[in-house]
């Protein structure tokens, strides 16, 4: 015979409280006292209960669903995020946080101007809670797009505009400093850079960051080549580097796929690493680890800050916090042998 599924009054009756006070906990009301809270957890582990999430949003008004918006140009766009570990980081983190609240992520892609009506039209029609978004361009209209259909969103980034929306961010321009610092304290008297797009905040302050740095030290601006974050537009920018300053002795690159790419190069050319030449990179992924040599890098907490970004939507979808709210994490220096 098949064992029924559990019921509210099974773990009511369980945790010897009503069954108004399990509906109460389960759709996560929150004038019920922990210690109750905590006893009723406790009672649907116990019973194997699982909420019928189709009566439980006829109750909240949620989905129990958040959407995970990756938003740049391009068609291409979606198969460079599956190539780059920064992406699989941030999914990491927010899946991460969503689980242990029973709550589900929905990844879409919002590459185009007709990808990004399809996304605000999904979201806006209630099949998620809210947006979190992660955007590679500076100007992006989607979270103004978000914002104007009153979806309750959170960006992975500051915002290039005033736009009144919760994000998290790292101090980019200290992460930049750490990587002149490291490399100063190595000798290195030729340092260049291997940037990132001018347009992009990030890519600006790790570059000023690394000039205030060299500049307290009485040394002039680096020679900088700009790349693209990936691993090709490292090599290329490596080799433009090596061309017009072939006496350049320590590297750093705005991330760590184009420190690779340097690092290739280098290796190509004869160029020891560190002796010869010393290379930081920038976000300590898993590329840092498998690079040859693996790469000293300023670490990006993206995990705990993908964590956070949720952290601030179920916030906002709960009610808990309506005012916009900006987290700013400290980037923290990994030597390993590549500098």
């Amino acid at each position: 015979m098949n064992r029924q599924a559990p019921t509210l009054e099974d773990v009511a009756r369980e945790a010897g409280v009503s069954r108004a006070t399990v509906s109460r906990v389960v759709n996560g009301v929150r004038n019920v006292d922990p210690s109750i809270q905590d006893l009723v957890r406790s009672a649907i582990e116990r019973t194997g209960y699982t909420p019928n999430r189709a009566a439980r949003a006829l109750v909240t008004r949620r989905t129990g669903a958040v959407a995970l918006i990756v938003s740049g140009a391009g068609d291409a766009f979606a198969g460079r995020v599956f190539a780059d570990p920064f992406f699989g980081r941030v999914v990491n983190g927010v899946v991460g946080y969503l689980r242990a609240r029973t709550m589900q992520p929905v990844l879409l892609f919002a590459e185009s101007e007709a990808a990004r009506r399809q996304v605000v039209d999904y979201v806006g029609q209630g099949s998620a809670d809210g947006a979190l978004v992660v955007s590679v361009q500076p100007d992006d209209p989607l979270p103004d797009m978000l914002l104007s259909a009153r979806v309750p969103t959170v960006l992975f980034a500051r915002p290039a505009g005033t736009a009144p929306v919760s994000c998290v961010d790292l101090d980019h321009y200290a992460g930049g400093r750490l990587a002149a610092e490291r490399l100063l304290a190595r000798g290195c008297r030729r340092v260049a850079v291997i940037g990132a797009p001018p347009d992009l905040r990030a890519g600006r302050e790790r570059l000023a960051g690394f000039r205030d740095a060299l500049a307290r030290a009485g040394r002039d601006g680096p020679p900088v080549a700009e790349g693209v974050f990936t691993l090709d537009s490292g090599a290329t920018a490596m080799g433009a580097l090596l061309r017009d300053h072939p006496a350049v002795d320590g590297v750093f690159a705005a991330n760590d796929l184009m420190a690779q790419g340097a690092c290739q190069v280098l290796r190509e050319v004869g160029r020891r690493i560190p002796q010869d030449v010393a290379v930081v990179g920038f976000d300590d992924s898993s590329v840092a680890v498998t690079c040859r040599p693996p790469l000293t890098t300023v670490r990006q907490p993206v995990e705990e800050m993908a964590a956070a970004m949720a952290g601030l939507l179920d916030e906002q979808v709960r009610g808990a916090r309506s005012e916009p709210r900006t987290l700013l994490f400290a980037p923290e220096l990994v030597v390993r042998e590549s500098a």
